[in-house]
């Protein structure tokens, strides 16, 4: 399980940002570097060097011609955060995410320092479930108007849905659709079949789990999973914050994790 794997020839489109000790970034079903961590990247490149893959079918990697496996996309990104002259980082996973940087963890121990992993879960739940199951089965019958519908009513929270008026509802649908990557059909179907639990004992670095607690995606029972399988491991709550964190809830969250990097050794950001 913690046997050091051999990286293969990196393919996925990266972003590199910023100085210092390496962040790497690991995006969630749907999402993208700019879609996931844009509210605080330049905020994070002012004391870290941020490398960002982009998973088949996201930002400018070409779609996947097959399913994707976890196993391999964990690779990928330790090759591209080598190939960006980082050797060691810390892992920031957000939701599917959050799986690949565990994987990432166990695959290559010794290039992983910490874990932030945001939104998370071990194994899909079952509202992940039901929602990749729509998501492949409209994204089929070429219905992305309702995957970005269905991503809305799931990816915000009560309170940021309630701000916003009747009239302005297709326009917010508009707006999700046309920053939906190609590729969201194959990292739902990816994220319906990861199962990490089996990773959580072997993880031994400092881990840090968010749970925004009004996230109906993912359910934050899940975070509570993956924070009680991992021995050590820092749970902290984002009250109320939906999956797709807004302004307010991603700047808690900076502070959050912030004061979580603060804590490892020199080496470890």
């Amino acid at each position: 399980m913690t046997t050091e794997q051999a990286l293969p020839d990196p393919r996925l489109d990266v972003v590199v940002k910023g100085s210092g000790p390496a962040l790497l970034l690991a995006h969630g079903a749907g999402g993208g570097i700019h879609g996931n961590f844009g509210l605080v990247l330049d905020d994070l490149a002012r004391d870290h060097t941020l490398v960002g893959p982009h998973y088949p079918g996201a930002g400018g990697t070409p779609v996947a011609e097959k399913p994707l496996e976890l196993d391999e996309l964990a690779d990928q990104l330790v090759a591209s955060a080598v190939a960006a002259g980082q050797e060691s980082f810390t892992v920031l996973g957000e939701s599917l995410g959050s799986a690949v940087a565990v994987r990432v963890a166990t695959r290559h121990p010794a290039r992983v320092r910490a874990l932030v992993l945001t939104a998370g879960f071990p194994v899909a739940d079952p509202a992940l479930t039901l929602a990749a199951q729509l998501i492949k089965s409209l994204a089929a019958a070429e219905q992305w108007g309702d995957v970005a519908r269905l991503a809305c009513l799931s990816c915000m929270s009560a309170t940021d849905l309630t701000g916003i008026e009747p009239t302005d509802v297709d326009a917010l649908v508009t707006q999700t659709l046309a920053v939906m990557p190609p590729g969201t059909a194959h990292h739902f179907d990816l994220a319906s079949r990861v199962d990490v639990r089996a990773d959580l004992a072997h993880l031994s670095v400092p881990v840090l789990v968010v749970a925004p607690t009004g996230d109906r995606l993912v359910l934050p029972d899940s975070s509570y999973r993956l924070a009680a399988g991992i021995t050590g491991a820092e749970l902290v709550e984002l009250p109320g914050a939906a999956h797709v964190l807004n302004v307010a809830d991603r700047a808690t969250w900076l502070r959050h994790v912030r004061a979580f990097l603060r804590t490892l050794p020199a080496r470890a950001t």
